[in-house]
């Protein structure tokens, strides 16, 4: 063989090894960035009625984090999860409601609903009712990338708490609007917190456009499932208005309502 047909085959080799690694290299990093969560706002996908619906992040991956949207899918059990942001005189009503059905229920709560409704939020405490982090100010949490900076928005409020209450604060987070990140989670899970997404909800939060008692119904019957964590806001009108009639359509369905101490504790198996 010439010297000129062994170049070109050597440089040919060449150029096919360096097309094998590079697709090597192209797939290893896929699959890196697949295995990391990017940040994003927490999203849902209903795919069956009467079903759980899918996460943008599977309960198995979140459950490395000390995180859940969804409970033990093989029990009829609700969560019940309310965010109060600020308070325009329907948690009180939302408070008879839940007492009357004996429901448990988390209150997600931010500093100046604690400074500006003590008296609501002892009531919560004593009313057995789990009251968690929603941060300090409801700032864009994914966005702080300095670890003492993201701490300080929930250490903040656990401090305002135990000033309201003289008790600690329950360990469960719920990052503002849903927004999240992989470091996020991991720096909750480092404070002790436990982050709680949800797995249904529907457009209640617009004080100036309040859906409709029929319009609420029709999303948060059809879609209740096994494991539930249901995500309302106690500034909503509605909510206040249809909750007691909500509550007995669910129970009347089989369902019972359960803790987050209960969401957590379920196996990661029968999510």
């Amino acid at each position: 063989m010439s010297k000129k047909y062994t170049w070109s085959a050597a440089v040919a080799l060449a150029a096919f090894a360096a097309i094998v690694i590079g697709c090597a290299t192209g797939i290893r990093a896929r699959s890196q960035e697949s295995t990391a969560l990017p940040a994003a706002s927490w999203g849902l996908s209903f795919q069956t009625e009467g079903q759980p619906p899918v996460g943008n992040v599977s309960q198995s991956v979140l459950d490395g984090y000390d995180a859940a949207f969804l409970g033990d899918t093989t029990q009829p059990v609700i969560y019940l999860t309310f965010d109060a942001g600020y308070e325009n005189g329907y948690t009180e009503k939302i408070l008879d409601v839940l007492k009357t059905h004996e429901a448990p229920a988390a209150f997600f709560v931010v500093g100046n609903y604690v400074e500006q409704n003590p008296e609501l939020v002892r009531r919560m405490v004593a009313d057995g009712h789990i009251v968690g982090n929603h941060t300090y100010h409801h700032k864009d949490m994914p966005s702080i990338s300095d670890e003492a900076a993201f701490a300080q928005e929930l250490t903040s409020l656990e401090e305002l708490y135990y000033e309201t209450t003289g008790e600690q604060m329950s360990k469960y987070y719920r990052p503002p609007r849903g927004e999240y990140s992989e470091e996020n989670l991991k720096q909750a899970q480092k404070l002790g917190y436990k982050t709680v997404f949800w797995s249904l909800a529907y457009v209640d939060w617009y004080q100036d456009d309040q859906p409709s008692a029929e319009e609420a119904f029709s999303k948060l019957i059809p879609r209740i499932h096994n494991g539930a964590v249901v995500l309302l806001h106690s500034t909503s009108s509605t909510n206040a208005e249809i909750l007691d009639e909500l509550l007995r359509k669910w129970e009347d369905m089989g369902y019972r309502f359960g803790t987050l101490e209960e969401l957590f504790s379920g196996s990661a198996e029968s999510r």
